[in-house]
């Protein structure tokens, strides 16, 4: 009914069928597609089309409605970057691909490539994540070979590049800060499963999933609820070889998967939340062995 719809208000537009015949003949369309009982409200909603038809053309050419997204963020990606502004935008209405991380202490990403297949699916590698995998088509995880068994897990593959450049290294105390829902947590362990792991969010209803994710994987860590701003309260005096922060943020750069953000974040959460970042980077600065 919605591409009826549309068909109908395309005729309307760009064709010279006249007004009463578009309308009459995308009603009659309703029973081509065996739902005559729709007819009522494809005329309504096409009549109400004719009737605010010009209001309707100048509220599209706002650039709000044009690119779906708030003018403030326009603005803003504008100003960034200039040149790019409208590829990211186009980028961000997209559908986001399905990108994996292949659990290295179960088996070689090739090897898990080679199930897939087997399974009847196709994946792709990564030239910069050894773990990482872009499914062809995006599947429910539980078709995935050994999802459950903890061989694999969905993780989009820049957040897996934050390992790569941590590097954590086996009989290391490493904290995860602001860890939930813990898929970082879980690839540090991956990537070096005898190193000492302190998980820790403010949320405790999201730290579930941390455990949830500790669970699957088979795989231990501490795990703690606390305030990244106040590090004495859950870690003492304790000392870090490595430290991985996922500060809160506007999530402005994964728009793509969550689309909601666009609309629930507004334009004076940027200078909180960057507030709120230098705090946290300032309490637990000190608690790195090295504080670099």
């Amino acid at each position: 009914v919605h591409y009826l719809i549309m068909v109908g208000i395309y005729q309307l537009l760009y064709t010279r069928i006249p007004p009463h015949a578009a309308l009459a003949e995308t009603v009659e369309g309703a029973v081509a597609i065996k739902r005559p009982q729709l007819k009522g409200l494809i005329n309504g909603v096409l009549r109400q089309f004719q009737r605010q038809q010009e209001e309707l053309l100048s509220e599209f050419s706002r650039s709000e409605i044009r690119f779906l997204h708030p003018s403030w963020l326009l603005k803003r990606l504008q100003k960034a970057y200039p040149a790019q502004w409208e590829a990211i935008v186009e980028a961000n209405n997209q559908r986001p691909p399905m990108w994996l991380r292949v659990n290295r202490t179960h088996h070689p990403r090739d090897t898990w490539l080679a199930l897939l297949e087997e399974a009847g699916m196709k994946g792709f590698t990564h030239p910069a994540y050894p773990d990482a995998v872009r499914m062809e088509t995006p599947v429910p995880v539980y078709a995935l070979p050994g999802f459950e068994e903890g061989w694999v897990t969905v993780q989009d593959a820049s957040a897996q590049g934050c390992i790569t450049f941590l590097d954590p290294k086996n009989g290391e105390q490493i904290l995860d800060l602001c860890a939930a829902p813990g898929g970082k947590t879980t690839h540090i362990l991956e990537a070096a499963p005898e190193a000492q792991v302190l998980a820790v969010d403010v949320d405790e209803q999201r730290l579930s999933r941390v455990y949830d994710n500790l669970k699957r994987l088979g795989m231990k860590a501490t795990v703690k609820q606390g305030d990244g701003r106040y590090p004495a309260q859950w870690c003492g005096e304790q000392q870090f070889d490595r430290i991985l922060l996922d500060a809160p943020c506007s999530a402005t750069g994964v728009i793509r998967r969550h689309p909601d953000i666009k609309w629930l974040r507004r334009d004076r959460d940027i200078a909180e939340l960057a507030q709120l970042q230098s705090e946290i980077l300032d309490a637990v600065w000190p608690v790195s062995y090295t504080h670099s």
